[in-house]
């Protein structure tokens, strides 16, 4: 069964998710975003959600971080939580 790491950023609006995701790429650091706006008690970690496998987070999550491009950040990405984005460091 495959497994994966990943970090995200959990914000309440699509707009919030949407400014991050261009602050990322003007290359502002994942991590200290993580820590500054994420809704989420991972963004204390700057968004590290460790190693996981299918399963384990909600289909909207796991259809991004199992299938999509690994190093890129993806979303916004929604879920009953917020809205997302969503980083995978490895899968394997």
């Amino acid at each position: 069964m495959p497994v994966a790491c990943a970090r995200h950023i959990l914000v309440k609006t699509k707009e919030e998710a949407e400014k991050l995701k261009q602050r990322l790429a003007k290359g502002e650091d994942f991590g200290k975003l993580a820590k500054k706006y994420s809704q989420c008690k991972s963004g204390k970690r700057g968004g590290d959600l460790g190693e996981f496998r299918p399963g384990q987070m909600v289909k909207a999550f796991d259809n991004v971080v199992f299938k999509k491009k690994v190093l890129q950040v993806h979303g916004p990405v929604k879920t009953q939580f917020g809205y997302h984005l969503i980083e995978t460091i490895y899968r394997q």
